[in-house]
């Protein structure tokens, strides 16, 4: 690479980045519905027609921004995964790790309001989320799969009870998701990362107001029951 492209290239990564954190901006003041290409431009000083060289539209902004988020929570997953108690001897280490990973996407939640509700509050109207997304959404899905997994192969699972007329579902979630896990886990475990989101919107959004005051007391245990019923064992049997 000549020394002109690689300028141009760090030059081009730089106005993205600049594009991208001014349209962070706007999300936190505006919402992402009033996200607009021509206000991100005037802020930065650029005329629009420079700027559709980079996203040529809103659309394409948004899902840049969407794209962003999933993969800096997931990080923020895989991170907690990686560092969590790796040894199976310890007492109660899936079901901790499991914790740890749900704390660590709760962290990033209260770190990063508005990137949140952009991936987890109300649809954008008029947008429509492009296949693109779907590989960095399912970052943290993916991360508690891989607990329970773990926890299937070292330690064992406590199998909850699985209704009958369900079984049919459950056999094909597992079949999508985690062929090696028990059906019977991996209907609970979908419910489960419904719910940690569930928990987490209701804090960022302000549902547990007047409600919930040791909000991080609250979570961890809820997070705890979430693993309990996906099968996750207090401690080696």
């Amino acid at each position: 690479m000549s020394a002109f492209r690689g300028a141009r290239e760090r030059a081009r990564i730089e106005v993205t980045a600049a594009i991208k954190d001014e349209a962070r901006r706007q999300l936190a003041a505006e919402g992402a519905a009033k996200l607009s290409l021509r206000a991100v431009a005037r802020e930065l000083g650029m005329v629009s027609s420079a700027l559709y060289r980079y996203f040529p539209s809103r659309d394409e902004l948004l899902t840049a921004l969407i794209v962003d988020a999933y993969d800096s929570v997931g990080e923020a997953a895989e991170k907690a995964h990686r560092t969590a108690l790796p040894d199976a001897s310890v007492p109660a280490a899936h079901l901790n790790r499991w914790v740890a990973v749900a704390c660590a996407v709760r962290d990033w939640a209260l770190a990063h309001p508005h990137e949140y509700a952009l991936i987890y509050g109300s649809p954008v109207p008029g947008y429509t989320a492009p296949q693109t997304t779907v590989g960095p959404a399912s970052r943290v899905g993916l991360v508690l799969i891989a607990v329970v997994q773990e926890a299937h192969r070292q330690e064992g699972l406590s199998l909850p009870p699985l209704a009958e007329e369900l079984r049919p579902e459950a056999e094909r979630l597992a079949a999508d998701l985690a062929p090696d896990l028990p059906p019977a886990v991996v209907a609970p475990l979908v419910a489960a990362w419904s719910q940690l989101f569930g928990l987490l919107s209701f804090e960022l959004f302000g549902q547990f107001n007047r409600v919930v005051e040791a909000r991080e007391v609250f979570f961890r245990q809820a997070v705890a029951e979430l693993a309990r019923a996906v099968g996750l064992l207090g401690g080696r049997r």
